[in-house]
């Protein structure tokens, strides 16, 4: 019971509301988290009707945190969902964060912000979890989460790894870094020769593909180990 009732008092912040993040955001909602924070700038795409849970005909054009908000409103009225339309970097975070957050979830594809986000959680011990790159990849069921110092077949993990490790001091090879990822153990899929690449390993999976049943397994590990946490936080009170 007393787990039940932490997550129905939390606040938990979803940074990325795409592939990864809108599957974690609903997650969250039907588990009956109180309150949730989306962050993203984009707009709803057809491109990203494959994936993307709120991403329907009718939604295509609107922004992705309205569309996300409107959509958990038929589904947990009672959650309070604040939308902010901006893409986090490194000038912004952690000011963008609202007071009273339990948990942060780094579902964005974007380098710059994965280490601003992760290196703000080592500071501060607080609870996060950061999504590695989905493209590429085809078998749902090799997803995992392990510490970020034992990730692997994650080119965009192993980004954020250097430079934390590089500019942040984090902890070094052997040694465990503090940062829960998840990622998937397979091997990158190579990417179709015949379409762009976006060349940065990021979640974005230009060229490279992606698949919805390993999108939403990002999505749904993501909110199962911020849940977990929050429900095993409450029995250590």
């Amino acid at each position: 019971m007393a787990g039940a009732q932490a997550i129905r008092r939390a606040h938990v912040v979803v940074v990325g509301i795409g592939g990864v993040g809108s599957w974690t955001a609903e997650a969250l909602a039907r588990s009956g988290v109180a309150r949730l924070t989306l962050i993203d700038l984009d707009h709803v795409a057809e491109s990203n009707i494959n994936r993307q849970v709120h991403a329907l005909d009718s939604t295509v054009g609107q922004a992705k945190v309205q569309a996300m908000r409107e959509r958990i409103a038929q589904i947990h009225p009672a959650c309070s969902v604040q939308g902010i339309e901006e893409f986090v970097d490194p000038d912004n975070w952690p000011q963008l964060l609202p007071e009273g957050v339990h948990a942060v979830v780094d579902a964005c594809d974007q380098i710059k912000a994965k280490r601003a986000m992760a290196a703000w959680a080592l500071r501060t011990r607080s609870l996060f979890i950061a999504v590695g790159a989905a493209g590429g990849k085809r078998l749902a069921h090799k997803v995992d989460i392990d510490d970020l110092s034992r990730t692997t077949h994650d080119p965009l993990l192993a980004q954020l790894r250097y430079r934390l490790r590089k500019f942040d001091g984090a902890p070094r090879e052997g040694k465990t870094i503090g940062i829960p990822c998840v990622f998937s153990r397979e091997a990158v899929a190579p990417p179709d020769p015949s379409c762009d690449i976006s060349g940065d390993g990021s979640l974005n999976c230009h060229g490279y593909g992606s698949v919805v049943s390993v999108t939403a397994t990002f999505g749904q590990c993501a909110a199962g180990f911020i849940l977990d946490r929050i429900a095993q936080g409450s029995q250590k009170n």
